[in-house]
Order: C-alpha cells, then structure tokens, then sequence
C-alpha cells in the first residue's frame, strides 16, 4: 500500500530549508563534499528535536517518517548542487579567464575567441568586487551583466540533472527491487527518522556513547583553533610516507594515518568485504607505485599520477559498461514496452511511465546537444563526452548504491581529459577544447553529484513504499530552487569576500598548456586505461564465479585516490573493517546490531559539533576547525 507520505507540507518545508541551506552550503567548502552531507543530517537532527514534542503533545501535527525522507531527499539534492564540485567551481570559471588574462600568459590570442558570450563574464568593472570583495552582487549592473550566463548554467544544469533522473527512472527497479542493492549510504536518516525521530535509537546509551567520541574530539580542537593554549588532538598528524625516503619505497609518496569519526561511522554500513576491498586496494596501489619505480616508469611524465590516474578513468568506465551490460534485460524489457506497450514489466507504480521516461531522457539529450552546439563543439566530440560522463555517473550511482563509501573523488578522471589523451589535442579543436575548461566545473572530482542521491531517494520510496511520483516531482522542484538558490548565494557571498579562482587556474591553465603545446595522443594514457578496464573486468568475472572471493571491483578504481580522499580515510575504513569483522565473528549479528547506535553516534557527533564550529565561522566569517580535512 502507497502511502500519501510525500505531502504538500513537506515540500513546502523542504523548499524552504533549501534556502539558508544552500547559503550556508556555498560557503563551507570541503565538508560539502562527503556521501552523506552534513548540512542535511544537521538540518535533519533539527527538525527531529522539534518534531519530538509535536509528535507527544499533537500526533496529529507531527511529521511522519516519510516527511522527512522528503524533505532529507530535497536537501540532499540542493546541497550537492552548491557543493565544493559544482557551483562552488562552475561559478568561478564564468568570469575567470578575462580577469585573469595577461600579455604574458596570452589567454586572449589564445582561447578568448572560443569562449561565447552568453556563457561568461568579460566586464573586469563587474568582475572587481567578485574577485576583490568589499562589494554587493545585488545590484542593477551586477545583475544586468551576470542574468544571462547564470540563466544559462542553470538551465545546462537541470537540463544535465533530469537527464540523470529519466535514467535513474529507468534503472530503479533492477537495482532497488531485483538486485536489492543496500545502499549504505541512506540507512542513517532512514533509522533517524523511524516514526518520526521518536525512535529507541536516540535513547540508547551506546549511541551518546559514539556520540561523545566524535563530539569530544571535535568540541576540543575546535577549542584549540579559538585558544591555542588548549592542546589540540592529533587525528590527522600522522603521515607515514615521509619515513620512506629511499627508492624504490619512496615511491609510495603521501601517506597519511587519519581518524575521521564520520568515515568510521559510514564505513560500519557498508558489506564487510568491501570495506575489505577498499583499503586492500589502496595499499594494492601503494605497491603497485613501488613496483613502478622499480621498473623505471618514475621517468614517465607527470609520474605517479600519469600511472594511476589513466588506470582509475579505465576502471571507472569498465565498472559503468558492465553496470549497463547488466541492465540488458531490463532495458530490452523497458524498450518493449515503450513501443508495444507489452511485456511483463509493469510500471504502474514507477516515478512515470517509462515511455515518457524514454521521451523525457530525448529530450533533455536534445536539448543539451543543442546548448553545446551553440556553444561551439562538434557533434561528435558532443555525443562521445557526454557518452563517456553519463557512463562514469552511472558508475558513481552503482558504487553508492551497492558500496557506499563515505567519501568518492573523480579527480583529473573525467571526459574532459580523457578524450584529449586518446585523440591528441589537435584532433579534439580548440574551441571543444575551450568547453572542456568550461564543464571543469561540474566535472571536476564528482564529489557532489546528484545521480546517487536521486536514486538514493528512490530507494527510501520503496522502503516505506512512499508515492514515487510525488517525490519525483518534488526532486524538480528541489532541484530547480536549489540551482537558481546556489548560484544567487554563491555570487553574493564572493562579492562581499571576494575570491582567488583557484579552481579558475586549474581548468585554464590546462587549457592554454592544450593550445600552446598541442600535445598529442598519449599511448602509455591509453595502455593504462585498458590495463584498469581489464583489472576491473577479471575482478568481475572472479566476482562473479567464487563466491568466496573477496576483493570487489568497484573498490579498485575507487581507492586510486591517492592524493586527497582514499589516502585521508583509508585508515578509519580499516578501523571500522576490524571492528565490524571482530564484532561479527566474535558476537555474531546480534552484537553486530546492538553495535549500530555507536557508530551512528560517532557520525552524529562529528557532524553536529563539528557543523556548530562550521556555523560559528560562517556567521562571523572566520577560519574554524574543519572536521573533515
């Protein structure tokens, strides 16, 4: 039975929280950029503690459990929206390249006449108080100048986030009903909210337990960066590559040993054996680095990331291919009954028929081939990116729904950078080349993608069998206020503080090296690529063979992140792998469920003590303790 748990009141609510969330959102940066976002969970946790005495004095007026599902999925997709890889990087490159430009660096002979005008900024009078601060966004000039780009990144945008949501449509009833991934990533706010936030959870000592872990460590060197006689606690000091100094080890580079309470927290939900895989993998990569150095590939260029970053965009595109090759059925089934409307599939109860998914998922492709072709691309380079970035979204959307990391980085892995690697940079042109620097901004690391969390919303819908429809239709309306929300408080927040545009001088620095140098196709690129899309294929078919074999091949290109995520969290995934694995041997699953409030406190309590040192410096704008990095 359906229930009518997606009501108006909490749409209403949910459209409302969007906006001091997305405010907030666009100035805090790193946190922004974790699985479960904490400016969602601490939204969330506020509206329990008020939805407590409602639920005990007026039942009548308290949110249900499917309420706040709502609302938590309609802040979930505002908020990656203006998280650290989208707007928080798109919004700098709109007007970057014109303030930045100098006879020296010749961006203006090079690239300026690629770049159409209605997609940036090239008034350096407007652009001043951006970059310098001092300033307020909100006025007629401002506005005037800026309406039309802004406009038209939001409409690329929705235009990119429905496309995800057609497919999503589509894909919902293999992945959530018939292969019953588990999601780990959703079963925090799906206990928190049990009958309303009255749960037993929050009565249980082990949670407060955790809780006071996280907070303590959090409440303490938070205190230290306010009153530095306070000695603060080392969780993230420890770095042990620096102790390899000689070759072949020193290879293994940056190494550090890091206590995440959050990521420990998180970790505890995922399957046993890919926790397993995760830090298995990443030291597999460490060795693989040392083994490198060994052979003589340290003389390769830009070494090691020009080793393993080739590997990691090849698996992530053979864990997207063979996600897709094991929705054939489905999709043949779905094809069927588009055009002959027969078939065993019913989609009935599905977020929309799936003929107007499919017409819906045309559309919105249309429509984005035509905004890129008035850009100035190719049609070919056109289909082959967006191709390659749908292919890696839908890897990202199988590893949160059936892995669930706390944290999932695409750094330098994207179509921007490897189509110029297989067909060399003249191949590519140079205004395909200057777009490239443009989609920098919502392809950057993929950190804050909004594909897993729309099916992640979909799979709370069948847990308390929500009405899928009306979630849909409030996931639009979620999205389409938190883009126009994110880029309005993303531009009014630098004009007052002003910005440097450091993710402006990745993406057009690169390109003027593409246009000044020209470089050509990049064999040893594209051998690593095909050595990773095959470690991740044989990892399958070993997978897919022994069911005693441990090692997942999501977990191979995922752990390749070795120079910012998987290297801080990989020791609190080990941590949490012991503990659940000694737990479970030990005390069997009925320990390993008595266990569950203590890590879910730890990442309470990271989340909360660590969001109010967050809020402090925002409010007064000023460098707090960050909990995470």
């Amino acid at each position: 039975m359906i229930s009518n748990s997606v009501t108006l009141r909490a749409i209403i609510i949910g459209l409302i929280l969007i906006i001091p969330n997305s405010y907030f959102s666009v100035q805090t940066y790193t946190p922004t950029s974790m699985s479960l976002v904490y400016t969602v969970i601490f939204n969330l946790i506020i509206l329990i503690i008020l939805n407590l005495p409602l639920k005990k004095f007026l039942p009548k007026w308290a949110l249900s459990q499917g309420e706040l599902l709502t609302i938590y999925v309609m802040l979930s997709l505002s908020t990656v929206i203006s998280g650290l890889d989208m707007i928080q990087v798109l919004g700098q490159l709109l007007g970057h390249a014109f303030w930045f430009a100098t006879p020296e660096n010749e961006w203006q002979e090079l690239f300026f006449r690629y770049i159409p005008k209605w997609l940036a900024v090239d008034d350096k009078n407007i652009l001043e108080g951006y970059y310098k601060g001092d300033s307020s966004f909100f006025t007629t000039e401002n506005i005037k100048v800026w309406l039309v780009p802004i406009l038209s990144w939001s409409a690329f945008l929705l235009m990119l986030m429905f496309i995800m949501l057609m497919i999503n449509v589509i894909i919902r009833k293999q992945w959530t009903e018939r292969e019953k991934l588990s999601y780990p990533i959703i079963q925090l706010p799906f206990i928190m909210t049990e009958d309303g936030g009255y749960s037993r959870l929050f009565t249980n000592r082990l949670l407060w337990m955790g809780f006071a872990v996280a907070g303590g460590i959090d409440l303490i060197n938070g205190l230290h960066y306010l009153i530095p006689a306070i000695p603060m606690l080392p969780i993230r000091n420890i770095e042990i590559g620096r102790y390899f100094t000689n070759k072949p080890f020193s290879a293994i580079g940056w190494t550090p040993v890091c206590f995440f309470p959050f990521a420990v927290g998180l970790t505890f939900f995922m399957p046993l054996s890919l926790s397993f895989s995760c830090w298995f993998f990443y030291l597999f990569w460490k060795v693989q680095l040392v083994f490198a150095s060994i052979v003589g590939l340290e003389n390769l260029a830009g070494f090691p990331y020009a080793y393993y970053k080739p590997q990691a965009s090849g698996g992530y595109i053979g864990v997207g291919l063979l996600a897709i090759f094991s929705l054939r059925r489905h999709i043949a089934a779905v094809i069927k009954k588009v055009f002959t409307g027969k078939g065993t599939l019913n989609d009935e109860m599905e977020p929309m028929r799936y003929r107007w998914a499919v017409l819906g998922l045309i559309i919105g492709a249309g429509l984005l081939i035509a905004f890129c072709l008035k850009a100035g691309m190719s049609l070919w380079i056109i289909l082959l990116f967006f191709a390659i970035y749908f292919t890696l979204s839908i890897a990202i959307t199988r590893m949160r729904a059936e892995l669930g990391p706390p944290v999932n980085e695409l750094y330098h892995i994207g179509p921007d950078l490897i189509i110029p690697q297989v067909f060399g940079t003249r191949r590519v042109g140079e205004s395909n080349l200057t777009m490239f620097a443009f989609f920098w901004g919502f392809n950057r690391s993929n950190r804050c993608h909004p594909m897993p969390h729309q099916l992640e919303g979909f799979k709370l819908a069948e847990q308390i069998k929500m009405n899928y429809k009306r979630l849909f239709y409030a996931m639009l309306l979620a999205t389409f206020i938190g883009t126009l929300a994110a880029f309005f408080f993303y531009y009014d927040v630098n004009y007052k503080y002003g910005n440097s545009g450091w993710a402006g001088f990745e993406a057009f620095r690169r390109l003027q090296q593409f246009l000044y140098y020209h470089p050509g196709r990049e064999n040893s690129a594209v051998v690593l690529m095909g050595v990773g899309f095959a470690v991740v294929f044989i990892l399958t078919i070993l997978r897919t063979r022994f069911i005693w074999w441990p090692l997942h091949p999501v977990a191979y290109p995922l752990a390749s992140s070795l120079n910012w995520t998987m290297s801080w969290i990989w020791a609190c995934i080990f941590i949490s792998w012991a503990a659940k694995f000694l737990i479970l041997k030990y005390g069997g699953l009925k320990a390993y469920r008595k266990a569950i409030p203590f890590f879910i406190g730890l990442v309470l309590g990271d989340y909360m003590v660590g969001g109010f040192w967050n809020i402090i410096g925002v409010v007064f704008h000023k460098y707090t303790y960050t909990f995470w990095h």
